[in-house]
């Protein structure tokens, strides 16, 4: 009999999975709602004493544990670095520093061996909309190179880390469309993207961990070429932008494994009948073949209600096998 891991691993080599599709969020924000308990993270985490810190971050195992053996994940996503939502607002799912490696540690120790560790790590550049960075694609592109052999050289390190800590897959959180479409024209990508995916994928597979790309928008123009490249899987395949995962599936055919894409906004807004019904519809057209991984097409909010991501749970319980 499979276990999630195994799944995941299948479905990132394009097989079909012996069990049922995987389950992974990029970020899952749902660990106090589904949990009845409270994960310390961003600001409150911050306030603390070293030796708080580190109970905090055994307690923070305990919880994120607990919901994803009850939940059915193959993977679970560490706390990252910061990042912010708006000027000077801190996003919600990180912790400062050194801690996230601490606390990839300490997951490793408490999560079951069944499921797997996910961490970002960068290593490609993503979309710079500032005006400045657009003109030097421009005026001075040798000093995007630079930008982005020390992105890779980065993200590079950060993997190393990561599996140090026992972490089997990273990702690159590098948004390179948004819902019109790509932000770099082709012989930026050639340039600037595809080699450094290809490069940081390969130096990732070395250190025996498995690679993800993630991006918001719209890449259906680019998802013949990200295949071509080493990376393992895509991630979010964004329905918001008018993202079509069956379409998606047939275009990259085995070469990449797709992870999402039901949408953020019909779990944020929606009712838990139709979370099920499109989560129910999406395994239902898609899962043949193996390659695919349900998830959100993006992180899960915190705002999510947890009736609507338990029923698309249940959809992927009822409909989401392949040994029945």
């Amino acid at each position: 009999m499979s276990c999630p891991r195994d799944d995941m691993i299948a479905a990132l080599h394009c097989r079909t999975p012996a069990g049922a599709v995987p389950v992974w969020e990029l970020e899952f924000h749902g660990w106090n709602a589904a949990s009845g308990r409270q994960v310390v993270l961003g600001r409150q985490f911050e306030a603390l004493s070293d030796a708080q810190q580190e109970r905090a971050m055994h307690a923070n195992a305990a919880i994120i544990a607990a919901v994803a053996s009850d939940l059915g994940f193959a993977a679970v996503t560490v706390p990252g670095g910061y990042w912010y939502q708006a000027p000077g607002e801190l996003a919600y799912y990180v912790l400062p520093g050194e801690s996230r490696f601490r606390q990839a540690a300490i997951l490793r120790e408490h999560m079951p061996d069944g499921i797997l560790l996910v961490a970002g790590s960068g290593g490609v550049m993503a979309a710079n909309y500032d005006v400045e960075f657009c003109c030097r694609m421009f005026d001075e592109p040798e000093s995007i190179d630079e930008q982005a052999r020390t992105c890779l050289e980065h993200g590079l390190e950060t993997a190393r880390k990561f599996r140090d800590c026992g972490v089997e897959i990273v990702f690159t959180a590098s948004d390179i469309a948004d819902n019109s479409g790509p932000f770099f024209n082709v012989e930026q990508m050639k340039r600037w993207i595809l080699p450094n995916l290809d490069a940081w994928a390969a130096a990732v597979h070395a250190m025996g961990m498995h690679a993800i790309l993630h991006s918001d928008g719209n890449l259906t123009r680019y998802l013949d070429v990200i295949a071509a490249t080493g990376v393992d899987a895509l991630q979010a395949v964004d329905p918001i932008a008018g993202m079509d995962m069956r379409a998606a599936k047939d275009a990259v055919a085995g070469r990449l494994c797709l992870c999402g894409n039901v949408d953020c906004g019909l779990l944020l807004r929606g009712r838990p009948d139709d979370v099920y019904a499109a989560t129910r519809e999406l395994l239902t057209t898609c899962k043949d073949g193996g390659g695919l991984v349900l998830g959100a097409s993006n992180a899960v909010q915190p705002d999510v209600p947890i009736a609507n991501y338990r029923a698309m749970i249940a959809a992927w319980r009822d409909h989401g096998r392949y040994d029945t």
